[in-house]
């Protein structure tokens, strides 16, 4: 009997142990407030929506009555931010005010007994004043001003000798963990911006990145980070994207080479058939060719033997208009009836056999049938 109760015994110590290390991020899903709203996981945990389990302690997020995500600091002051944006490669958080007056709660900000803190931090100086400066671009903080007083805050040396008037009192510098390092001061602000906060711990970065999502698994002793859903391959983003771009881009280049010499060679070939077209089209009018005079015709034409006087019908015609050279004593010369211009012979015969028409006015002389 005694046996038997002390393996019920182990067997129940067996279950429970079973029970509480299977129990881990698989029963937890992705949550929001709304659809415009961020989305909710590990390490954060939207409450009445998500158990216990599915997230890390101080990263406790709930819904306002606007449907708003919220995050209260885990601090004696409870402030509570809207949750604007999370990054979970990084690991970044963006805040505001849900009640539009953020540098309210800039004032007595206090990230030390939070899991977060500032990436970026940038010194502010308040000061109240009695007037409102209208003749200096100053960008007074409405939601801290009054009727009776406006206050303004300035990064800048400059913005502080401006604000050190009698009329100016000072309030103090606060550390503002602004969105992004400023490298030329802002002479004044009035500390609307998002302000941009990180978390170390649970570090989730390297299973982020490899496509993981980091969970809680609770033993009856232990409470352990683990990383799941990890990608087969085990490859970084960074060396995806690598290999991805050193694959795809010779691809690319030779598809491009390839479309080059395609167009290359159809341009070739249309070069190589251009001479065929243009000598087709150039025998199919070969009947040009017999528009010029028969040799009849040409030879009806007067022909004169220039005598050392070189007497010509047109005095001042004394260079053949063919070839351009001037006319000498014993040379024969042929005469076109109709406009009267003299060639040489040998020129102007040549010419008729393959034009009907004088080189010289264009006009198309009439056939004459008479013999020297």
């Amino acid at each position: 009997m005694e046996l038997q109760k002390n393996i019920a015994l182990f067997l129940l110590f067996c279950y429970l142990l079973i029970s509480t290390t299977v129990a881990s991020t698989q029963f937890c899903f992705t949550s929001a407030c709304s659809i415009n709203e961020p989305l909710i996981r590990f390490p954060f945990r939207l409450q009445k929506f998500q158990s216990v389990d599915c997230g890390y302690p101080g990263f406790n997020l709930f819904c306002n009555a606007s449907n708003e995500t919220i995050l209260q600091l885990p601090n004696k002051s409870g402030d509570k931010f809207t949750v604007q944006a999370i990054n979970y490669s990084t690991q970044e958080l963006w805040l505001n005010d849900p009640n539009n007056c953020l540098p309210q709660l800039l004032i007595k900000l206090n990230l030390s007994n939070s899991p977060f803190s500032g990436v970026y931090y940038q010194d502010y100086t308040l000061f109240n004043c009695s007037v409102y400066y209208t003749r200096i671009k100053l960008n007074p903080i409405a939601c801290l001003s009054d009727l009776s007083y406006t206050v303004y805050a300035t990064s800048s040396m400059r913005g502080v000798r401006l604000l050190s008037r009698p009329e100016c009192r000072l309030i103090g510098t606060i550390a503002v963990p602004v969105q992004w390092p400023f490298y030329e001061q802002v002479v004044s602000s009035d500390l609307s911006g998002d302000i941009r906060v990180t978390w170390a711990s649970p570090d989730c970065r390297m299973c982020e990145s490899r496509g993981g999502r980091c969970g809680l698994k609770r033993t009856m002793f232990t409470r352990e980070i683990i990383c799941e859903n990890v990608r087969e391959s085990g490859f970084p983003k960074g060396a995806r994207y690598a290999i991805i771009v050193g694959a795809g881009v010779p691809a690319m280049l030779f598809f491009i080479g390839l479309v080059c010499f395609i167009c290359g060679r159809i341009r070739s070939c249309r070069r190589r058939a251009q001479p065929v077209l243009e000598f087709s089209s150039a025998v199919s009018p070969q009947p040009i060719a017999l528009m010029g005079l028969d040799g009849p015709t040409i030879e009806s034409y007067p022909k004169t033997i220039l005598g050392e006087s070189r007497r010509l019908p047109k005095p001042d015609d004394n260079i053949c208009p063919i070839c351009l050279a001037e006319y000498q004593p014993k040379e024969t010369l042929r005469t076109i009836p109709d406009c009267q211009h003299c060639f040489h012979a040998d020129c102007i015969d040549e010419w008729l056999r393959l034009n009907a028409s004088c080189p010289v006015c264009r006009n198309s002389p009439k056939c004459v049938h008479s013999t020297v």
